[in-house]
Formats: structure tokens, C-alpha cells, sequence
């Protein structure tokens, strides 16, 4: 057999897995070729963990060509924590991790109040982040689908001296070649899996048998039903305060759910589900009719935290 008809035969034999990762591959090649000084964010979810083992292919058997890094709200849940920090150390890489609440100290964050969520407050901390290591890229884990701002922006995604993004004003991409040029003081954004889905993410980790946190599987904990939402109540921080207290009048009842994706404690609602393998969320995830987030990220449900606002304001 000839090497045109093995490529031939190769390109008709691979499933839109194979293709999605392979892009992936290519874009992180990309950042590596282009950037001097780029970080893979890492925050023991569901989307960078299928970064990482991107990155893997990508890369080994040599070191990742950048740091992972993590902007930690001091009010993540401790599973995914916990999980970071062991992946991290499993492979053998650096990880960087800088906290929201350091930024308060610094008085850079200012919160209205001790119940807001600290989400929307990530991006002053990942730009001061990006000043302190003198990052010139950032290869996030955002896909298209998650929100219609995200599907507005390019796979390399040009930042300015300031870390804003401009909507209006975005570099063409064409075909497959990416541009992560930037003069110094400027920034990178870029998205390997942004053309890939929920469905996605979930077929390649079964696919892959990628190990996650105990938080995206069924499981039973307290709760309060909060406009529509399932709220998680007296969640333990990582140093055992409890956080995310119920309100008056809030009746508390024990419930089996799972988390779709993972932010701040105050503002990432689990849903209903026996979903306790990867293959049953799968078929929940072919066949539920709520989005990802639309249930699941409550400080996407007002105009002032919008997903688009924040980007502009340098989010990821």
C-alpha cells in the first residue's frame, strides 16, 4: 500500500475526536512555536483536564513548554482543589497558583459584599499575574458553546496592553493558520477546544479514561432550591470554614446531584442527576434540554456580570 493511500485511508478512518484533537494539538504547537513565554491555565475542571492530556500528546515525552497556572477564588470547592493539585504533581509540572484573595489584600479587589462571588474578580488577578511572570500568552480551556460571548471571540485572541478584549476589533483567522503576535505588554488568549461541545469534552474523557473529581459524579448534599437553582449550603472551605450559609426561611434538604461545570462556591449550582459513570453522563448529556450553564453558573444571570463584560475587563 502506498503512503498516499495509508494518509487516504487514515483521513477516513478518524472520528471527529480524532479531528478535534488534532487541532487542539496543532493550535498548542502553535502557542509553543510563537510565544516566548506562554501558561496553560489549569483549574482541576472538567475542560482542563482535557487540556492537559492535549498538552500531553502535544509535547511528551518532554516537559510542557510553559507553566500551568490557576486563579484560585479562595472559594473553590475543595474536591476540585484537591485534584489540581494532585494531577499537577502526578505529571511532574510547575504550577503556578495566585488567589483572589491575595488581590484583596492588595485592595486591587474590592468585594460589594462577603457574599459576592469572586468569579467576575478573577481577571484582575490573572493580569496581575500575567505582569508578574511576564506571560505573553494564555491557552484557556473556553469552548464555543458555552456562552454566545465566547462564540464571538477567535482561537487566538488578541488582548491588549491593558488585558481588554475588543469584540469589534478581532484579527482574521483563516484556514488553520493562527497569528500570536504581540508586542510587549500585550496578550494572547488562546482557546485549543474552543470548537469543541459539552458532548465533546465528555466522549474524549470517556474515550481517553481521564480520571476527574468526585464533584461531576452523582452524589448527595445539602441544598436549598434559590430562584429556580439548586444552591449548595454550608459547603467546607479548604480550611474547614463553612461557606455559602442558607437564608432565612431557606428549607435545607439532601439531595443527589452532580456538577456540569465548576467555578466559585457562591456561584456554581449543581443539577439533579444519578449520573455515577462517565457513559451515564454522556447519555444525560445527549439528552437533557438545559445548557451547560444556563442553571448551573448563577453570576451569568445578570446583564452587570455579563460573560461579555467580563472579557472585556481582561476575563478569561
Amino acid at each position: 500500500m502506498t503512503q498516499t493511500m495509508q494518509r487516504t485511508l487514515s483521513k477516513t478512518t478518524l472520528s471527529h475526536l480524532d479531528w478535534l484533537e488534532a487541532e487542539a494539538i496543532h493550535i498548542m504547537r502553535e502557542v509553543a512555536g510563537q510565544c516566548a513565554n506562554p501558561a496553560l491555565l489549569f483549574s482541576g475542571g472538567k475542560d482542563s483536564i482535557c487540556m492537559l492530556r492535549v498538552a500531553e500528546k502535544a509535547f511528551r515525552p518532554g516537559k510542557f513548554p510553559f507553566p500551568l497556572l490557576h486563579v484560585d477564588t479562595g472559594h473553590n470547592y475543595p474536591e476540585v482543589i484537591a485534584f489540581r493539585d494532585k494531577r499537577a504533581a502526578e505529571l511532574g509540572e510547575r504550577l503556578i497558583v495566585r488567589s483572589v484573595e491575595d488581590s484583596m489584600k492588595r485592595g486591587t479587589v474590592v468585594l460589594k459584599h462577603p457574599g459576592e462571588s469572586r468569579n467576575k474578580h478573577q481577571s484582575v488577578t490573572l493580569l496581575e499575574a500575567i505582569e508578574e511572570f511576564g506571560f505573553d500568552c494564555c491557552i484557556g480551556g473556553a469552548r464555543r458553546d458555552e456562552e454566545k460571548a465566547r462564540a464571538k471571540e477567535r482561537i487566538m485572541s488578541f488582548r491588549d496592553e491593558f488585558g481588554q478584549w475588543d469584540p469589534k476589533n478581532q484579527r482574521p483567522e483563516l484556514w488553520n493558520l493562527y497569528n500570536a503576535r504581540a508586542h510587549k505588554g500585550e496578550n494572547i488568549r488562546a482557546f485549543p477546544i474552543s470548537n469543541w461541545t459539552e458532548m465533546d469534552v465528555w466522549q474524549y474523557i470517556e474515550r481517553e479514561q481521564l480520571e476527574l473529581p468526585s464533584i461531576y459524579f452523582a452524589h448527595t448534599r445539602p441544598v436549598v432550591i434559590r430562584q429556580g437553582a439548586i444552591v449548595p449550603v454550608n459547603v467546607p472551605l479548604v480550611g474547614g470554614e463553612l461557606t455559602n450559609l442558607p437564608k432565612a426561611g431557606e428549607e435545607i434538604v439532601d439531595l443527589q446531584v452532580r456538577f456540569r461545570t465548576v467555578g466559585d462556591i457562591s456561584c456554581t449550582a449543581p443539577v439533579e442527576s444519578d449520573a455515577d459513570t462517565v457513559a451515564k453522563i454522556v447519555v444525560e448529556t445527549a439528552t437533557t434540554t438545559i445548557t451547560e450553564r444556563g442553571a448551573t453558573r448563577l453570576d451569568d444571570q445578570t446583564s452587570e456580570a455579563s460573560m461579555e463584560q467580563r472579557k472585556k475587563e481582561g476575563y478569561f
